[in-house]
């Protein structure tokens, strides 16, 4: 089964140059691109991620610190009109409505907080992620804000029968499949397509090519398992012929369009 696999740009922001590479003083700070990755393909339209709602000023005012800060701000997303979310997805052919899969990878507000734009899909989540958020009261990286308190309530009611708690290896569907990874969060997942162009491999366990490429690749900043990074790194090196690191600009010059593999 070959899926069609593009990324599609919903935003740019700057993390902290030790976020992005460990132990890092230089560069001071690192230029990142907000990613979504839309797989089509056998009766499917799967979206990685959810992008962040037009207006910012609800999230402003929950979560003033983080990267949906005031324009201008050092590390605050920036958005052009054509990286809105409907816009976004209007560039590659497809509303909100025509998604039958949403993947989350991690589960923080950045990918969760417009779920109720896809009410027609299936919520993929890592389950081990999920257990670890209802179960953990204090851990330096995760937090209980990664739903809003509306959207949490209706995972665990109304959207409940839509929900799909991912195994440690899982097949959504023949020739598209997750594993749990971790490195960055606990419910950080690699998300494998098998493709015509080969099999690509998505994931925020890489922030940069950096993280994974080359003989010696410079460990994510923001790591919570060098266990789990070396493991991570050597098998998507091992089985995956397309690595996209979530917010990576180069994706974009490796696959003008972020079109990585074509609809055939």
């Amino acid at each position: 089964m070959h899926y069609a696999v593009r990324s599609l740009s919903v935003g740019t922001f700057e993390e902290p140059g030790y976020a992005v590479y460990w132990m890092a003083k230089e560069p001071e700070w690192v230029s990142l691109r907000l990613q979504l990755i839309l797989i089509e393909g056998n009766g499917i339209r799967a979206l990685v991620n959810t992008a962040l709602p037009d207006d910012l000023a609800a999230l402003r005012a929950d979560l003033p610190a983080m990267m949906w800060g005031p324009d201008g701000a050092r590390g605050a997303i920036v958005r052009s009109p054509a990286e809105m979310q409907r816009a976004a997805l209007a560039a590659a052919g497809v509303s909100p409505e025509d998604i039958t899969h949403v993947i989350l990878t991690p589960i923080v507000r950045y990918t969760t907080e417009t779920l109720d734009a896809f009410l027609a899909a299936k919520i993929a989540l890592s389950k081990a992620g999920w257990i670890h958020y209802h179960t953990t009261h204090r851990h330096p990286h995760d937090s209980r804000r990664a739903f809003s308190q509306k959207d949490l309530i209706h995972l665990v009611t109304d959207w409940w029968d839509r929900v799909i708690l991912l195994e440690d290896e899982h097949e959504l569907a023949p020739g598209l499949r997750t594993w749990q990874c971790g490195v960055h969060h606990r419910s950080t997942l690699v998300v494998e397509v098998d493709t015509a162009e080969g099999v690509v491999a998505a994931s925020d366990a890489w922030f940069v090519y950096e993280n994974v490429e080359g003989e010696n690749p410079r460990p994510l900043g923001l790591n919570e398992s060098f266990e789990e990074m070396f493991r991570t790194n050597a098998r998507a090196r091992r089985t995956a012929d397309h690595i996209i690191p979530l917010y990576d600009h180069r994706v974009f010059e490796r696959y003008p369009g972020g079109i990585i593999a074509p609809r055939r």
